[in-house]
């Protein structure tokens, strides 16, 4: 499927531009139309059924002759410049990746009863989950470690922090300017285009882990509820897009947890080996055992143990529990997050769940 998109531009030099950029990126995926009249647009928009409309911001466009069905955005010189005339805007001179994502932005509101490009024929996104039932052990970083070990295996990784507090731009950052607050919005009005929603707001950082902006009010994560996951990673999955995603959640043992558990080919519970934490470990491998048994979730086959801010001095392995064990690793002192990444990266810790 083909997104068909209408430019309206008094310079022919760009309009050639831009198009030449976009078919040698997204010849699959958009048709481009260029006009430099605006009657002739005008005329078209029905004619082609086109269902994405840019007029540049010169161009006074008048709304009632651009079909329902089609959305429509202006185009700006001013990259600060978000609506014009009560109308989106996009900005002209930015990477065709970042307009693309605009565009798609653009078109997924106008587009509730389409499902989104299908499936390629690739095989399913793997998902594996981290988390830990005791707080401040840096599970966050060993699964922002886990989706870099991963892009440098050369696998299309999502890394998806669903923490209330969390941050991914900690770890992370990329071009783009929706964040997880945008995905779901659609999530929760259930009439817009979620799969283009998710293409249009994930951002890809240099080293190739793609990921979604952390929402700007942290409470709008706990907003996401069970069947709100369940549909996103439906759809996520069903893209093809992405070899593995990464849950990177609070320990909360409540349906959404559970519903990614069960999801998941692997579980990573993280642990600093001081006596509290290992204390909560027990307790919560307790609860996941009952669980199991209850609800023949088959969880604890998934389980993987892994060590962060280990002390020699006053940290200790876990005891009474069957947890695979991972590996470990120190603590970095006065280390930014990004260098411990790279540490963590370079002990090769994920060997046994790598896919």
């Amino acid at each position: 499927m083909k997104i068909k998109l209408a430019i309206l531009d008094r310079d022919p030099g760009y309009l050639e531009r831009l198009a030449a950029a976009f078919n040698a990126r997204y010849w699959d995926k958009l048709e481009i139309y260029s006009f430099t009249q605006l009657d002739k647009a005008l005329s078209e928009l029905k004619e082609a059924r086109i269902d994405v409309f840019l007029a540049d911001e010169s161009f006074e466009i008048d709304l009632d002759r651009i079909p329902a069905r089609c959305g429509f955005a202006y185009f700006v010189d001013d990259p600060l410049v978000a609506s014009l005339r009560d109308q989106p805007a996009i900005s002209k001179f930015q990477k065709a990746d970042s307009i693309y994502k605009q565009i798609l932005s653009v078109y997924a509101e106008k587009s509730s009863d389409i499902t989104g490009f299908k499936p390629d024929g690739t095989s399913s996104a793997l998902i594996s989950v981290f988390a830990s039932p005791a707080g401040g052990v840096g599970s966050s970083t060993m699964a922002a470690a886990y989706a870099l070990t991963l892009a440098r295996a050369g696998r299309r990784v999502l890394y998806l922090n669903l923490e209330l507090f969390g941050r991914s731009d900690v770890f992370f950052t990329g071009s783009g300017q929706e964040t997880l607050s945008d995905v779901l919005f659609v999530l929760k009005s259930g009439k817009l285009n979620l799969p283009m929603k998710l293409e249009s707001a994930v951002r890809e950082s240099a080293d190739g882990v793609f990921f979604f902006e952390s929402p700007p009010i942290a409470l709008d994560v706990q907003e996401l509820t069970e069947e709100d996951l369940k549909r996103m990673l439906k759809e996520l999955r069903a893209g093809g897009h992405y070899d593995h995603i990464i849950l990177d959640m609070d320990f909360a043992l409540d349906g959404r947890m559970l519903h990614a558990f069960q999801e998941a080919y692997a579980i990573v519970l993280v642990s600093d080996g001081m006596a509290v934490a290992n204390t909560k470990m027990v307790r919560a491998f307790e609860a996941l055992r009952m669980i199991d048994e209850q609800r023949d979730l088959r969880i604890l086959s998934k389980l993987y143990l892994v060590y962060n801010k280990f002390s020699n001095k006053v940290s200790r392995a876990v005891e009474g529990i069957d947890l695979k064990l991972l590996g470990g690793a120190p603590r970095y002192a006065h280390a930014p997050e990004r260098e411990v990444v790279e540490q963590l990266v370079s002990m090769n810790l994920f060997q046994p769940i790598l896919r």
